[in-house]
């Protein structure tokens, strides 16, 4: 089974989208986030991703210190702090790293245009493994 792991800072918002979404799209792939200092799920991450008809409400926010990181196949980080954070930890080789910058969302359009475009970035992503 293929171990893709989304990282972001908090595990609030853009990871926890990202692992909702293609836990929804592709469910025969072991999808996991975490962050880099976990604040909690955000309300707004749950709200936006209802509008779609996927619940992540069960979904919690995790420290790269819960997750089994170095058994990830793949590892996304989405935000600057934590892909400098992760480029200095000891990743397997076989281990395949991408960088997404994708901006904190900060209102609730934010949420939308983060949700839709991590949905177009794990399509593409789809693609190419």
């Amino acid at each position: 089974m293929i171990t893709i792991l989304f990282v972001c800072t908090g595990n609030a918002a853009r990871s926890q989208i990202a692992e909702g979404l293609l836990k929804n799209m592709k469910s025969e792939f072991f999808v996991l986030s975490a962050g880099t200092n976990p604040e909690g799920l955000h309300k707004n991450a749950v709200k936006v991703m209802a509008e779609i008809d996927l619940d992540i409400s069960n979904q919690t926010s995790k420290s790269l210190a819960d997750v089994n990181w170095k058994d990830a196949d793949f590892a996304i980080t989405l935000c600057g702090s934590a892909n400098k954070t992760c480029v200095m930890m000891d990743w397997p080789k076989s281990c395949k790293k991408d960088y997404w910058p994708i901006e904190d969302p900060k209102t609730e359009d934010d949420f939308r245009t983060v949700r839709d475009e991590l949905k177009q970035r794990i399509e593409t992503f789809l693609e190419m493994i």
